[in-house]
């Protein structure tokens, strides 16, 4: 609303801010003070000062921060940087013509509303579960045939130009149908009141934000995403670069109270990719010990996680200090910050109640909620046993453990490896089998980290129940595991562990683990 070409008109501006504050916010004519709060509170107004500031307009701008409109300036005027009237700051300066909007809406706290996701198809949660299958796929995305990571991390304000969208590498329109490509999104968020704790609250939702797209099927998370692209998308103009959108337009939509500005970086080059990844698992580990030394003793309330109840319909994921979430991506501390961010979402909080059984890790409050929030299929879930009332399992777990009965032992595999394992099936045949939200016992789904965790199928044995791994997540975690095994008094268990460089069926297990002494042997049977 234009009030007139020359400063002293900004006076005209400051009596249309003060009606609003009568208008709708119930002022009374003459009570100064609460129309100066309400102005600071409510109306988010600036000062853009573009050109020389004469002494005529330094007046008028410091009349503008009593009412908290800070000013932004295009040339070197002192600044004044410390909050207090306004929200932020009060006068910044020197700020070139390209960034002066973006930094006046950061200085006055304006919060983005994206009203509609800007991508060539449709979008809602009518798709969010839609498989892309076979003869439908134009391009598919890590599920162990390629990699794909998926990263969100926190910038200082000034590293972040929000709605940026990059594609480095080659993007869907320059590959033939059918093709594979290597994958990896960065998602960085910058805002005065973001905490890193918030990190993997917002990477956990790209899983149903990109859902919800049609004809795009997302399964996964961290290091261990799956995402397809159908041809009708394509065909419809679907690119990478609407991935990037989505995490943009949804983050703000659905968590913009927590941070100010977001842009994405989708890389398809294997060598950045690969960088991008070691740079990811750095910070999951990181992230991963936070939880170091908490126990479920130690809490009274476990949280849940039905994020992935669109693939799952029945399943419920049970998070407890001692049980991270079985996808990895979150874990009791991650839970409960998503929870205070979203009171609404799908992790609740669970008061853990009367034990019902220890050594299984059964809970009468547990119990009550997984029957509610499986809508009656499951009736009992136990923490800490994949024979006794196992937790059921999603497509997102990173693992699957089964039972090996002849050697009185259990296996485990990760989602990257791709043989036979001594079970008899592949991991896509043992995630097609548990993977649907059934309770299944002698299978059970759970996260690497959970591997380590003190907890670990305890009313099974724990870890020393475990004889088979793949090499590779040995490797990963073989750390983690000589400090346990030393714990549980085996200090050479990661070496009395079999893997398929000396075993691929049962009975090469039984041999392996019988000549190294592996504890299972004298335990008590299984079954």
């Amino acid at each position: 609303m234009p009030f007139g070409p020359d400063i002293y008109q900004a006076v005209f501006a400051i009596g249309f801010a003060c009606r609003v504050a009568m208008a709708f916010g119930g002022i009374k004519p003459g009570d100064f003070r609460r129309n100066l709060i309400y102005n600071k509170d409510r109306t988010y107004a600036f000062v853009l000062a573009l050109g020389e500031v004469t002494d005529e307009w330094y007046a008028n701008a410091a009349g503008a921060i009593n009412w908290g409109f800070p000013t932004i300036a295009d040339t070197p005027i002192p600044q004044v940087l410390p909050s207090g009237i306004c929200t932020y700051e009060h006068v910044v300066s020197n700020i070139p013509h390209n960034q002066i909007v973006q930094k006046a809406v950061e200085v006055r706290g304006l919060k983005v509303q994206v009203s509609r996701v800007p991508i060539p198809v449709s979008y809602g949660p009518a798709f969010e579960g839609e498989r892309v299958r076979g003869e439908d796929i134009y391009v598919e995305m890590g599920g162990g045939r390629t990699i794909a990571v998926e990263w969100t991390t926190s910038k200082r304000m000034d590293e972040v130009e929000d709605g940026r969208v990059e594609v480095i590498g080659p993007d869907v329109s320059d590959v033939p149908a059918g093709s594979r490509l290597h994958f990896a999104m960065v998602a960085e968020v910058a805002g005065r009141n973001f905490q890193e704790d918030f990190e993997p609250i917002l990477e956990r939702q790209n899983h149903h934000l990109i859902n919800q797209a049609q004809g795009i099927m997302h399964i996964g998370q961290r290091d261990i995403a799956w995402i397809r692209i159908s041809k009708q998308a394509v065909e419809k103009g679907f690119k990478l670069e609407h991935i990037g959108r989505i995490i943009h337009a949804k983050y703000h939509q659905d968590f913009g109270a927590i941070f100010d500005k977001v842009q994405v970086k989708i890389y398809t080059e294997e060598a950045r990719v690969r960088e991008i990844l070691d740079q990811a698992r750095a910070s999951y580990h990181q992230r991963d010990m936070r939880i170091e030394g908490m126990t479920d003793e130690s809490v009274d309330t476990f949280y849940s996680c039905i994020l992935c109840q669109s693939f799952a319909p029945d399943h419920v994921c049970v998070v407890s200090p001692e049980r991270t979430g079985l996808c990895g991506a979150y874990n009791w501390l991650d839970c409960r910050a998503a929870y205070e961010i979203n009171p609404e979402g799908p992790n609740q909080p669970i008061k853990k109640g009367e034990c019902l059984s220890e050594q299984y890790g059964q809970f009468k409050g547990c119990n009550e909620y997984v029957r509610k929030a499986s809508r009656q299929k499951v009736e009992h879930v136990s923490l800490y046993s994949l024979l006794v009332d196992p937790m059921t399992t999603c497509g997102c777990c990173e693992c699957i453990a089964a039972i090996l009965p002849m050697c009185n032992a259990i296996m485990t595999v990760d989602r990257d490896y791709n043989d036979m394992t001594p079970c008899g099936m592949k991991f896509t045949t043992l995630a097609g089998a548990v993977g649907g939200g059934a309770q299944n016992p002698g299978f059970l789904g759970h996260s690497k980290y959970n591997i380590t965790q003190r907890k670990f199928l305890k009313g099974d044995g724990g870890l020393l129940r475990i004889a088979w791994m793949p090499k590779r997540l040995k490797e990963e975690i073989r750390e983690s595991l000589k400090r346990r095994g030393e714990e549980l008094g085996v200090p050479d268990l990661v070496d009395m562990i079999a893997d398929e460089t000396v075993a691929s069926t049962e009975e090469e297990v039984l041999a392996y683990i019988t000549e190294k002494g592996h504890p299972c042997i004298t335990m008590e049977p299984l079954m």
